[in-house]
């Protein structure tokens, strides 16, 4: 076994094949990712301002984007600074790092809070200024808030930047232009079933962007994104993240990637950065918060679910990947998760 404090018991996503042998690791580690990203919409808003204009935005656990439908603007956060956006471009703000939206970098910014917000539908606002209610506004965009259904801590959300930007992303998808301006007509109609929709290209439209910054802005990357395109390695990752619950063990892993143990694991840690069994570890405790803060689970059909001998042992489990006792991941759930977009 990997380590006996997490070892799961047998329940797995993929059936075994006919012969007995493993599940199949089906597509690649970035496909498994991807296929599984899902985001809950918090807030959407049209937001249509007259320059001079600058808008601060504060930190938040859930992540942002902008979309800039007119005018050209910049942006700034405390990392990457100031970039230019023009009318098309699109940024993922992953982690919902603070940052500033600006008709220009010497505008003083103003509070979020300050300027007037105007109910369209559930979840979807109007933001404007006093000038852009009396006269064209000189930049629209839609903007949005939203939480991903992957664990705050996982590796592919910890490897992301502050702030990705989708500008070159029409030369590789010519599709997501056209999806932007959708989310943007459909904020503006205010029909039934706008928050839904939205959602639904929501989920589309950062799967896109995650995947042109691998693609484009991971050439020269390690530890896990290097590890997805490790042909080896990468299948052993597909594997883990398609069943959670398996019972891995170094042999059965090692299998996988067509290696002896001891080369399977050195290979793995230097690609990955841990070792196969704190990685399996980690994964498994992202999937026990995901059972018990988005669906409800009760701690003790987790321990269960997961192979555990005690809700105790579980619960010590959890805390050294977490860093909290699993009845605060149902707690975080409960607080109130609305963000304002």
């Amino acid at each position: 076994m990997l380590d006996d404090s997490s070892r799961p018991l047998t329940p797995v996503v993929q059936p075994p094949h006919e012969d007995g042998g493993l599940p199949a690791a089906g597509p690649d580690p970035l496909t498994q990712v991807l296929l599984g990203l899902r985001l809950e919409g918090v807030e959407y808003g049209r937001c249509l301002v007259h320059a001079p204009w600058a808008i601060s935005f504060d930190a938040q656990a859930a992540a942002r984007f902008h979309f800039v439908v007119s005018g050209d603007c910049w942006i700034h956060t405390p990392q990457s600074g100031w970039m230019a956006l023009k009318a098309g471009d699109a940024v993922l703000l992953p982690r919902g790092t603070a940052h500033t939206l600006a008709s220009s970098p010497e505008v003083p910014p103003l509070d979020l809070a300050s300027f007037d917000r105007q109910r369209l539908a559930d979840d979807i606002y109007l933001l404007r200024d006093a000038t852009a209610s009396a006269q064209t506004p000189s930049h629209a965009m839609f903007c949005g808030s939203m939480t991903f259904n992957l664990d705050p801590l996982h590796p592919l959300l910890a490897m992301m930047p502050e702030v990705i930007r989708a500008g070159e992303l029409a030369q590789r998808d010519p599709g997501v232009p056209m999806l932007l301006e959708a989310m943007e007509r459909e904020a503006s109609l205010n029909r039934i079933g706008a928050c839904g929709i939205l959602a639904r290209m929501a989920d589309v439209l950062a799967a896109s962007i995650i995947r042109a910054w691998v693609e484009c802005a991971c050439s020269n990357s390690t530890g896990w994104i290097a590890a997805l395109r490790t042909p080896g390695v990468g299948k052993v990752l597909a594997a883990i993240h398609a069943s959670p619950e398996q019972d891995w063990s170094v042999p059965a892993l090692a299998s996988i990637m067509g290696a002896s143990r001891s080369r399977f694991a050195q290979a793995f840690k230097e690609t990955v950065g841990e070792s196969p069994a704190r990685y399996v570890a980690r994964i498994r405790m992202f999937q026990a918060r995901n059972w018990i803060a988005q669906d409800g689970m009760r701690v003790t059909t987790a321990a269960d679910r997961l192979g555990f001998d005690s809700e105790a042992s579980f619960s010590r489990a959890f805390k050294r990947v977490i860093g909290h006792p699993p009845s605060k991941a149902r707690d975080e759930t409960r607080a109130p998760g609305r963000r304002q977009a």
